[in-house]
């Protein structure tokens, strides 16, 4: 990210800055990898380590399923029901160490509590849902096709307008970046890069509440959640500083990258993490070589899974696609167009798709949540009469 600052702050930092009644604003490094990497400063009204009580955590561990079953699956997303609260609503799928998918469906905004992701950046794609995500950085709106990019240690709420909300959220153990390939050596997007800055929305409206009373902080660490209740308001910063804090940016202004013959995945890359990688697959215009087949070629990705998570429109090189559908191709096998998709694209001029991939360098556990919302038989699908009969079963094959 690059260098941004909203409110009121010293001239010089690690200076006194005080407020009308004379009192010290109290200063917070936030900083990423100790000192070394990027940091903003945030000035309190409060000194941010006033605690009242602390309660007994509890654990939100994913539970995964080792069935050593190497084939392609498919989650029926959208099968996951909505619940009222935020934090017990977000469902992960698929996890590893370095990331886990979750799914979630709010109804409720979280108005009574307030939220840290001490483990990971986060970020959340919005499906279904409008509304305001409230930091300690300040607002940001978000609508349809917004991703939120959350940093480590952020103070948040969602604030949804709508009582339908549907979100995929990538956990990261590691910072998310732009990709290196697209930024020059002083961090600004270059000309090649498929969205830049003006695309990206920081926060706007800094809200200070000058505040003490008894404020409900739940803070994961550990894949644990812990229940912190604190003596100031978390939102209480007069300003601040720096290059860490959270953005939103759209799916919809993502510009695709396009050529003559099938383009590879990676030119859809807009996220990096800590071993794997978020893309965008965007509405876009065919391949224009004169014999080019659109759809991409069977591909053996040996080394990543790839996760797709089907948002809308028509996926060119799948048959049968429902929103929030979730495909992992899991590495070490091959996979490809669906029956039929290589030819229904050639001579097409453009695609209407829209999905979030996810490719990961080490490969994904299936979880108790990702099992109840399976189509077993999806593996079946490349078969030719799989086009027709997605739910077949394996004995309708061997019959």
């Amino acid at each position: 990210m690059h260098y941004h600052k909203l409110g009121t702050i010293p001239q010089k930092r690690h200076t006194q800055f005080r407020k009308p009644n004379g009192q010290l604003y109290q200063e917070e490094l936030f900083s990423t990898e100790g000192f070394s990497d990027m940091a903003s400063l945030l000035y309190h009204c409060y000194a941010p380590t006033e605690i009242i009580q602390v309660e007994e955590p509890w654990s939100v561990a994913p539970k995964t399923i080792h069935d050593k079953q190497l084939k392609h699956r498919c989650l029926k997303g959208f099968n996951v029901k909505p619940e009222a609260d935020y934090l017990k609503s977000r469902k992960p799928v698929l996890v590893n160490d370095d990331c886990k998918i979750t799914l979630s469906a709010p109804q409720e905004s979280t108005t009574t509590y307030y939220f840290k992701n001490a483990d990971a950046d986060e970020v959340i794609f919005i499906h279904e849902g409008t509304g305001t995500l409230k930091t300690m950085y300040g607002n940001i709106r978000f609508a349809y096709g917004d991703y939120l990019v959350i940093p480590r240690g952020t103070i948040y709420q969602m604030h949804f307008d709508t009582k339908i909300n549907r979100l995929l959220i990538v956990e990261s153990s590691g910072p998310i970046t732009t990709p290196r390939r697209y930024r020059n050596d002083f961090g600004q997007l270059m000309e090649h890069s498929p969205f830049c800055e003006r695309d990206i929305r920081k926060p706007e409206n800094l809200e200070t509440f000058d505040e003490q009373g008894n404020f409900l902080l739940y803070i994961k660490k550990q894949d644990n959640i812990y229940p912190y209740h604190y003596l100031n308001h978390p939102f209480d910063v007069i300003g601040w500083d720096g290059y860490v804090y959270p953005y939103a940016f759209s799916i919809h202004d993502f510009e695709p990258i396009t050529g003559r013959v099938h383009q590879p995945p990676p030119v859809h890359q807009t996220f990096d993490g800590k071993n794997f990688v978020i893309c965008s697959f965007v509405p876009r215009l065919y391949d224009y070589h004169p014999y080019a087949i659109p759809a991409p070629y069977n591909h053996s990705n040996i080394d990543s899974d790839e996760v797709l998570y089907y948002v809308d429109g028509d996926f060119m090189s799948r048959n049968h696609v429902e929103k929030g559908m979730i495909t992992l191709h899991p590495g070490g096998i091959p996979h490809g167009p669906h029956p039929g998709a290589m030819e229904r694209s050639i001579g097409a001029k453009e695609t209407r798709e829209l999905a979030v991939m996810v490719d990961t360098f080490r490969p994904l556990l299936m979880t108790e949540h990702a099992v109840s919302i399976e189509d077993p038989n999806y593996f079946l699908s490349w078969l030719p009469n799989g086009e027709n009969n997605p739910g077949m079963k394996m004995n309708d094959i061997t019959s």
